[in-house]
């Protein structure tokens, strides 16, 4: 099921093994194809601007047909009505697939987005494995209450149970394919429900493998379809479709509210995990050596491609000159570089699209006078790269303040007391994450409070955990990913009640 195309890795630098292709094929009812219309889409490493695969532009036809193989897979016994713990089983085996595919999913993962593979190792496969692991568990733990009825004097019993929504249409983002594939596909599978994935059309390798995966560990055939193909096309026609009865779709928020008013015609459940332009807040009595670190990896880790990234820095201003310098110095560190070289700290950008729509924020921010405080270029080299980048001296109403960049691009900013930094903080249209950086505990919770984030980490940034659920407010989305709420967005509940007696 795998491809004769071989790429070898050890001319990059430091993994050891060459890598083979999956079957770039659509997986639909268990059975691979092509798209109905025979159309390609070419995946590209971002490191080199070089096409490597191909894989199919599905569209409407190729949609309904994995609609229908959900649809059957969902309405027989085979996997709805399964034994909760025989479907956990089969969740964990997924899990070990993962870890046992580990190296191999991270230098795919590094060919497709760009990605280091090192970091692959650290966060995007053990995350698959991790959410893959959580649900299983929960297979077996969804239930429901009984209610406390009052009713008419006589005698009822009355209970909620919690049951699978059904077919799920599932589209997922570029900037960690395989990680956000599998906080989509877990919890899904663990409620009961059957799924069509539509990938990214820059890195759809990971999800075609990990499908691949999934029917080896034991998932019957059309409980998980994957189709690739461009968003306003397959992404489209899959939240058109009558037949979904949920989307969940994690990406930009102006995608987002298309998808509100497509789904509002049929009432489709949805959950929206979208954009942000999250803050950290770093205050006089932070550890301040930690905070800068942390500051930095908060915007750049995986060059700034993160939803959660902390793109607005605030700085109490008695510090503002030492920290500022202090996450500047920690950037320098930061090598640019090949995703598959020893070393290398930050990889290229996913896509020449993506590259040019940073570079033009940068000059945004230049040609409206805020100050370069390191960054700015592409470091000289022959991919989608963008440097770490830092501004300072920036006006509130810039592009680069107000707007999401998806790149490695912060705007640190002084102030002067809690009040001010709560208020700035707060003042966008986003509300995904925060970080605050303090001493102070009670100052540290009593601030967390007052943010408008979905997730608020202090002294740290960006630990997620399959039981801790993740999500934004205002335009960062609705709803919430992993975790029991994260499960339960999954199911709808269904009240039965009974009359016993007079």
């Amino acid at each position: 099921m795998t491809s004769s195309l071989t790429m070898d890795p050890r001319q990059h630098g430091d993994a050891d093994h060459a890598v083979r292709l999956p079957n770039t094929r659509m997986l639909i009812g268990g059975q691979r194809c092509e798209a109905a219309d025979g159309g390609r889409i070419e995946v590209e490493d971002p490191a080199t601007r070089q096409s490597f695969a191909t894989v199919p532009a599905g569209g409407a036809e190729d949609v309904d047909r994995a609609v229908t193989a959900a649809r059957t897979a969902f309405e027989s016994a085979a996997w709805s009505r399964m034994r909760p713990l025989d479907r956990g089983k089969i969740i964990e085996n997924i899990a070990r697939k993962i870890e046992e595919h580990a190296t191999e999913l991270a230098l795919l993962e590094s060919y497709d987005n760009g990605k280091t593979v090192h970091h692959a190792l650290a966060v995007d496969v053990p995350a698959a494995v991790d959410i893959f692991r959580y649900m299983a568990g929960w297979a077996s733990k969804i239930g429901g209450q009984v209610n406390p009825f009052s009713g008419d004097g006589r005698q009822y019993h009355s209970y909620s149970v919690r049951e699978p929504v059904g077919v799920v249409g599932q589209i997922v983002p570029w900037n960690y394919p395989l990680a956000m594939a599998a906080w989509k596909i877990a919890p899904a599978l663990a409620a009961g429900c059957t799924i069509v994935l539509k990938p990214s059309e820059v890195t759809p390798l990971t999800a075609l493998r990990l499908a691949e995966l999934a029917l080896e560990a034991g998932l019957p055939e059309g409980v998980l379809n994957v189709v690739t193909g461009y968003g306003h096309v397959a992404g489209q026609a899959l939240v058109e479709h009558p037949g979904v009865d949920k989307i969940a779709f994690t990406g930009s928020t102006r995608v987002g509210k298309q998808i509100v008013q497509t789904a509002a015609r049929d009432l489709k459940r949805i959950t929206l995990e979208l954009g942000g332009k999250s803050p950290s807040l770093i205050f006089a009595d932070a550890d301040l050596d930690q905070a800068a670190i942390g500051a930095a990896l908060a915007i750049f880790f995986n060059s700034g491609q993160v939803c959660l990234a902390a793109s607005r820095l605030f700085i109490e201003r008695s510090v503002y000159d030492r920290v500022l310098e202090g996450v500047a110095n920690v950037a320098r560190t930061f090598k640019l570089g090949h995703g598959r070289d020893a070393g290398t700290m930050l990889g290229p950008l996913v896509s020449r699209t993506q590259q040019e729509r940073v570079l033009a924020y940068i000059a945004a921010g230049r040609a409206a006078g805020a100050e370069v405080v390191l960054g700015g270029g592409t470091g000289g080299l022959d991919g989608y790269f963008v440097e770490p980048t830092i501004f300072a001296n920036a006006a509130k109403d810039a592009s680069i303040v107000r707007e999401e960049i998806f790149g490695p691009v912060l705007v640190a900013t002084p102030f002067d007391d809690v009040d001010e930094v709560v208020k700035l903080a707060n003042d966008t249209r986003y509300g995904l994450a925060a970080n605050v950086w303090t001493r102070d505990l009670s100052r540290a919770h009593l601030t967390a409070r007052r943010l408008q984030a979905g997730v608020v980490w202090i002294n740290t940034h960006g630990m997620n955990d399959p039981s801790a659920p993740f999500g934004g407010v205002k335009e960062s989305g609705w709803g919430r990913e992993v975790g029991e709420e994260g499960l339960l967005q999954y199911t709808e509940t269904k009240t039965v009640t009974a009359l016993l007696g007079e």
